[in-house]
């Protein structure tokens, strides 16, 4: 999304970005994912803080808003990107995995899934 944005989108939705609004809003969309990356990697040893759980959440959430707002692209808007179902699939499955990863011993809960 950072390099490219007109090639992901075309990948996902079927259709090219056009205008330099539209990429600006890609980069800007491609920093965010770059700076989500950087920090569940520098956090990826430490798996029982607190900072741990709210980056795991802050996956889930994004995984599962992910997965809901291509989803929708495809059902309602009818885009037919070749990436965009193994997205959507990819994207479930992430936020499945992350919920199971979240470490609510910290607080006393008891895993439910």
């Amino acid at each position: 999304m950072l390099a490219v944005p007109s090639f992901v989108v075309r990948m996902l939705l079927g259709e090219a970005l056009d205008g330099p609004i539209s990429l600006t809003v890609a980069r800007v969309g491609g920093v965010a994912l770059l700076t989500l990356g950087v920090a569940c990697w520098l956090a990826h040893t430490d798996s029982q803080s607190r900072a741990a759980r709210g980056l795991v959440s802050a996956m889930i959430i994004y995984n599962l808003g992910l997965a809901l707002i291509l989803g929708r692209a495809g059902f309602v808007l009818q885009t037919t990107g070749i990436a965009l179902w193994p997205a959507v699939i990819l994207h479930s499955v992430m936020a499945v995995w992350s919920v199971r990863r979240l470490p609510m011993e910290k607080r006393g809960w008891r895993r439910m899934v």
